[in-house]
């Protein structure tokens, strides 16, 4: 039996979006706090560079895994282990007296994000059903969605206020409270849930999954910053063997009656493979586009870094608006809602190009609100039905399967996006709105491959988000 009121589930969301709300944060929170950060510590371009990778490719890498593990020995024990070690290495962090400590502790806090963030969807989906699953993925959306779009004024905030002298170590610092209630209340609110069938956890898939992505991931986030070299382009033409690999090993293991740490059945359903696509898209267009504004607003405009995290509340306010009713507005129309907001995207994109050749890097920032409306109505109109796409027929024993997928191609897309992009605005010369015009152009391509494959996702009478069950497999959990 549980030791709490299993019938109010709702007292259990607060605490899991607390854990995912940091995970998300930290990933954009940190970009207005480098200046400070290489003047604090004395750092070097590389070191700083690492201080953003090292996160982005360790979280990218074990996300899977820890999925597959939350299946196994019980989600809310793995939230709780990802918890821990996120407010321990975010502390790490924050006290971090060298450069070469803080990547260090930034790799450890990438790690305990992606232990952390997969059991978040995996027990919303075993947790919630029917209006209440569409409620909880809505108010997902709209917590993760803040998180990113919010980044960058929390950040700026946080470092230009110089909360009691901590200056950027507060971006980390901040998390540390905030894990600590939220560790407090876990074991008392959030149900502890499994897979019913026990199963043993492919560690050498995890191995090549790991390998894979970072021979993809590296050298992406590596090779502009040092020219490209011999060694970035034998890692991208090793890494299709190495998924290869990977991926001939969860067939067999699946073929065999075996435990593949993915099940490759998951992508027979034309929802979630077409639904993962589109959030590639999706994801690659919104990082880039968040990393390449900031600096087209601090380099280009000469913004602090507060000034410049306000420009983003424009659209962070188009983003509520929209994310809200977006799950409920997917039951009615269907992938016409992301489509839509693919497309809102794009034109979004192509009308902040449209203003920055206008207005260079002097003239009235007024002339980007309309783009920034549309761009963030884009982002909230695909971002929580995508999630709730992808799940809508995961069978509950291979939720933490799907979710760590899901994860871990929003996290693949986020550093694809920013490498290549990177390589169209540095490659553009010195002139930063030109620079920043041509990669809006660039971005907005990307946009509309949303709007391409949004065509396979469900119509209408697919897109009901809640998970379909049939009575026995309801919370087919073991309750602690």
């Amino acid at each position: 039996m549980n030791s709490h009121d299993s019938s109010a589930p709702w007292s259990a969301l607060p605490v899991l979006l607390a854990g995912a709300f940091m995970v998300v944060l930290d990933f954009f929170i940190v970009n207005v706090a480098l200046p400070s950060i290489a003047t604090d510590l004395h750092a070097g371009d590389s070191s700083l560079e690492w201080v953003v990778a090292g996160y982005g490719l360790t979280f990218a890498a074990f996300l899977i895994t820890a999925g597959r593990l939350g299946d196994a020995i019980g989600r809310r024990r793995m939230y709780a282990v990802g918890l821990a070690l996120f407010t321990l290495s975010s502390a790490a962090c924050g006290l971090a007296p060298s450069p070469t400590t803080l990547v260090a502790a930034r790799v450890a806090q990438g790690l305990a994000g992606g232990v952390l963030m997969p059991q978040v969807l995996a027990i919303v989906g075993v947790t919630y059903r029917g209006p209440d699953y569409v409620r909880a993925l809505s108010i997902y959306g709209v917590v993760l969605g803040l998180a990113a779009v919010g980044g960058q004024v929390i950040g700026g905030a946080l470092v230009e206020t110089d909360l009691l002298g901590l200056g950027w170590r507060s971006c980390f610092l901040i998390n540390v409270p905030i894990g600590i209630a939220a560790l407090i209340l876990a074991p008392r609110l959030v149900s502890e849930s499994r897979s019913d069938q026990s199963k043993r956890i492919d560690y050498a898939g995890a191995v090549l999954l790991a390998a894979g992505l970072t021979s993809v991931l590296l050298p992406l986030i590596e090779g502009r910053q040092h020219g490209w070299p011999a060694w970035t382009w034998i890692s991208l033409g090793v890494a299709p063997l190495i998924v290869g690999a990977f991926l001939r090993r969860q067939q067999r293991l699946g073929r065999t009656g075996g435990d593949p740490l993915l099940d490759l059945r998951l992508f027979e359903e034309r929802a979630f493979s077409a639904g993962l696509a589109t959030q590639l898209f999706l994801a690659s267009a919104q990082a880039s586009f968040f990393v390449f504004f900031a600096l087209y607003l601090q380099m280009g405009r000469g913004l602090g870094a507060l000034d410049a995290g306000l420009v983003f509340t424009i659209l962070a306010l188009a983003y509520v608006v929209t994310s809200g009713p977006a799950p409920g507005l997917t039951a009615r129309f269907g992938r016409a809602v992301v489509a839509a907001g693919g497309v809102a995207l794009t034109l979004g994109l192509a009308a902040l190009a449209l203003a920055v050749e206008g207005i260079g890097t002097s003239g009235s920032l007024l002339a980007l609100v309309p783009g920034l409306l549309l761009v963030g109505a884009g982002i909230g109109l695909c971002f929580t039905p995508l999630t709730s796409m992808v799940l809508k027929h995961v069978d509950p024993a291979r939720a933490g399967s799907a979710a760590g997928a899901m994860s871990t191609t929003q996290q693949v897309g986020y550093s694809l996006g920013v490498a290549i992009t990177g390589v169209v605005y540095f490659g553009a010369g010195p002139d930063i709105a030109h620079a920043f015009q041509l990669s809006l152009l660039q971005l907005a391509v990307v946009a509309a491959g949303i709007v391409v494959v949004a065509r396979l996702l469900p119509g209408v009478s697919g897109a009901n988000t809640g998970i379909n069950l049939t009575p026995n497999q309801q919370i087919a959990d073991t309750v602690a």
